[in-house]
């Protein structure tokens, strides 16, 4: 079992028969009756949970820590949505979910469910792998696009071997890189796949104004229909790595490709009523830790508790946004950038930034209608001012409010440089482009594995 459309559908399976498993024991074992239907809310909310993170996708390497870790926190999510529906409207049933019983059966079988169902994740994932053998990511393109894939796959940590290849019909020879990387013409690797001889992960080409001869693109097409996965450079960014490369990027980009939000506003305005729902609610059980935070940073250093920038918003619009402050009062000399280890961060601030504490009094900004709960990070206007002078199409990311957190923040570090905010706009693009409801819960997931594990900076 290697396709990955088996491998999703096994998963799911599975996911339904434990989760109908572990209720049905743990009821029994307290003395409550079940029936098929009561099992319905906890089936669907657990599987869309564990979808949210992943848990479906052969590429996802359940193998690692922090998929254990957001994995354990979709299960708990589910857990808490299932209390929530069950408890406000019970209907005949669901017997075994009515407070008076229940919290036990709830709690303690999504807890079982977490290892279980990590586990069979891995057994799955370890049998693929061998089953499957060395596959390879063959890669078409020219020696200058060869070299900038094969730093990227070292970037985002790919695994598999990667062959690289000439286009077919090119007056140059096959080109050389290092000892260590195949290398030859394209028609040859398409020999070698249709004999049996590589194995193949996906086929990867490069976008380029030379067309392929028409007998090398029937070949292609031929393996499509058998199976094996073919890609160009941007579709494979966004397919494996969720982001969109800034080399596709320029003026008229938009109006070729397109964005969901221009698509469906719908989802913008719900996205409204849920950001002041939930930033009016945020900032009535965050109000004890602010003031606290606020607290402690005057008693360090006697200094202002909050501090306040210009930031850019939709649309380019400038706004001042609201933090604690974790460094020390600014000084006109200082450094644009936070580096890592860097002396103005308070004790107290270091505390705050690692638990994001200190972004707590955006909620205001939310409310305010400055910024969304979710979206691009909001850059400081000195900042944006070089990024758009330098970066192509930067102005792009504007086009949304930004957010407290979002799909950069969870998938790649703080930036420092010009370098990591080109990696971050690819992240900013890929939301943007893919704006919806289910992006978000995945970002909300994400973000409280970032929190509870002290990632944040």
């Amino acid at each position: 079992m290697t396709n990955p459309r088996q491998i999703a559908v096994a998963l799911l399976t599975l996911d339904v028969f434990a989760t109908a498993a572990v209720f049905d024991l743990i009821s029994h074992l307290r003395g409550v009756g079940t029936g098929d239907s009561a099992l319905a809310i906890p089936t669907a909310l657990l599987i869309f949970a564990i979808y949210l993170v992943q848990g479906y996708k052969s590429q996802t390497d359940v193998l690692s820590v922090d998929y254990a870790s957001q994995h354990s926190i979709a299960i708990l999510s589910a857990m808490l949505g299932t209390m929530l529906l069950t408890y406000a409207v019970v209907p005949a049933g669901y017997e075994f979910l009515v407070p008076q019983s229940s919290r036990f059966v709830v709690g303690l079988s999504y807890v079982v469910l977490i290892p279980l169902t990590i586990s069979y994740r891995r057994l799955i994932y370890l049998r693929v792998i061998a089953s499957r053998g060395e596959r390879s990511i063959i890669f078409v393109g020219d020696r200058a696009s060869c070299l900038q894939f094969r730093d990227e796959c070292s970037k985002m940590g790919t695994r598999q071997p990667v062959v690289f290849t000439s286009p077919t019909g090119e007056s140059t020879p096959p080109f050389a890189l290092e000892d260590d990387l195949r290398r030859g013409e394209f028609e040859s690797a398409l020999a070698e796949i249709e004999q049996g001889r590589l194995a193949v992960e996906a086929i990867v080409l490069r976008e380029s104004a030379r067309e392929l001869p028409s007998a090398v693109s029937r070949r292609l097409v031929q393996l499509y229909f058998t199976g094996v996965p073919t890609y160009t450079l941007e579709l494979f960014h966004q397919v494996y790595w969720q982001k969109i490369p800034v080399y596709r990027i320029n003026q008229t980009w938009l109006f070729q490709e397109g964005f969901e939000i221009a698509r469906e506003p719908v989802f913008e305005r719900l996205k409204r009523v849920a950001d002041i729902g939930l930033a009016s609610i945020g900032l009535l059980l965050a109000a004890p830790l602010i003031l606290a935070g606020a607290l402690a940073i005057w008693l360090e250093d006697r200094g202002p508790a909050f501090f306040a920038q210009t930031r850019v918003g939709r649309n380019s619009k400038p706004f001042r946004l609201l933090k604690l402050r974790t460094m020390r009062v600014a000084q006109a000399s200082d450094d644009l950038y936070t580096r890592p280890g860097d002396t103005r961060i308070t004790k107290v601030g270091g505390f705050l930034r690692t638990s994001r504490l200190d972004e707590l009094p955006q909620l205001w900004n939310v409310l305010r209608g400055d910024m969304s709960l979710i979206g691009p990070r909001a850059e400081w206007d000195r900042l944006v001012a070089n990024y758009e002078r330098e970066i192509p199409c930067y102005h792009f990311r504007h086009l949304v409010k930004p957010g407290i957190t979002g799909w950069a923040q969870v998938n790649y570090p703080y930036g420092a440089n010009l370098e990591d905010t080109v990696r971050k706009l690819e992240y900013d693009l890929y939301y943007i482009r893919h704006f919806s409801f289910l992006l978000d819960a995945t970002i909300v997931l994400k973000t409280i594995h970032i929190m509870l594990f002290g990632k944040g900076r």
